[in-house]
């Protein structure tokens, strides 16, 4: 797998009440068709690490409709390693055909297992990891979400240097490696925000054992219920934002971090003038999944 890749280009985009606030949106999600945004960062050196060091196989884990999942997969392909993906669900064994993330996952050799919650929720259990050895042999286990320190270190080079210009920089936090990769790599001057796609203030905690400054807020009040939750009002934000800025975004993360951006220039949060850069972490795959959810509950579907 080749990682060598042009540093992602920065577009200025249209936010209600943005007038006094300059926004850009640093398009991650462009930098590859498949392990796109912050997954492609967080795999680099975690592939780079399991061929170098002999191990042919990778094993993570992941949800039905998992970015990680369907990245991983693609990642071991293009590397030449095997790929193993421990999946939350026992019923979802049968429904693979009707899943994209999943089906696309298998065609790119994954092997998936499904585990019952319970089981999953023992995914960090050396007991755990050691039955699954047992079962597969020998492999490299890359953490739900792929955060581990080789992850921060690859997060660390979405910024470019021309980005110290930027006040503000904003991402959405799902585990915390990408938002601790850009707090290392930014300037002590600039401010950077998370927005959690989660409930709850847990992942203070886990960004702190990965970042080296204090230069950081995690913003917790647009998580919309959480990960595949969502509301109607993120929906219209998510079709109107690409009405005007022909620019897609995922309803988990990247499109609740432009709509708390967006409130919070409304509520007057930002300094007049302030130059906010947000980056687009990808998870476009995403949104055929979470639109078959939509279809169902009658609610508009993701443009």
């Amino acid at each position: 797998m080749i990682f060598n890749l042009e540093n992602s280009i920065n577009e200025r985009v249209i936010l209600r009440h943005n007038e006094d606030v300059e926004v850009y949106l640093k398009r991650e999600d462009a930098i590859h068709p498949i392990i796109s945004g912050n997954k492609y960062r967080k795999l680099k050196y975690n592939v780079a690490f399991a061929k170098e060091n002999n191990d042919g196989t990778l094993l993570t884990f992941g949800g039905a409709f998992s970015n990680h999942i369907i990245a991983t997969a693609a990642a071991g392909k293009s590397a030449g390693l095997k790929t193993i993906g421990i999946i939350r669900g026992e019923e979802l064994a049968k429904k693979t055909v009707h899943n994209e993330t999943l089906e696309y996952a298998k065609r790119c050799g994954m092997h998936l297992k499904f585990v019952s919650r319970e089981q999953f929720r023992d995914k960090s259990n050396p007991e755990f990891l050691n039955a699954l050895e047992n079962e597969f042999g020998s492999f490299y286990a890359v953490p739900e979400g792929g955060t581990n320190d080789l992850a921060v270190k690859g997060c660390e080079e979405i910024l470019s240097e021309g980005d110290k210009s930027f006040d503000v920089v904003c991402a959405s936090v799902g585990t915390g490696g990408t938002i601790s990769g850009l707090i290392n790599s930014s300037n002590p001057n600039q401010k950077i925000l998370g927005f959690s796609a989660l409930k709850g203030s847990f992942l203070q905690e886990d960004i702190s054992k990965f970042a080296n400054r204090k230069n950081w807020e995690l913003i917790t009040d647009y998580h919309f219920g959480g990960y595949a939750k969502i509301k109607p009002e993120l929906i219209t934000f998510i079709n109107q934002f690409k009405a005007q800025n022909d620019i897609p975004l995922d309803p988990i993360y990247t499109g609740k971090m432009l709509f708390g951006i967006s409130d919070l220039i409304k509520k007057g949060y930002f300094a007049k003038g302030t130059k906010i850069l947000a980056i687009h972490t990808g998870g476009l795959q995403g949104i055929a999944g979470m639109n078959a959810i939509l279809k169902q509950k009658e609610l508009p579907l993701i443009q």
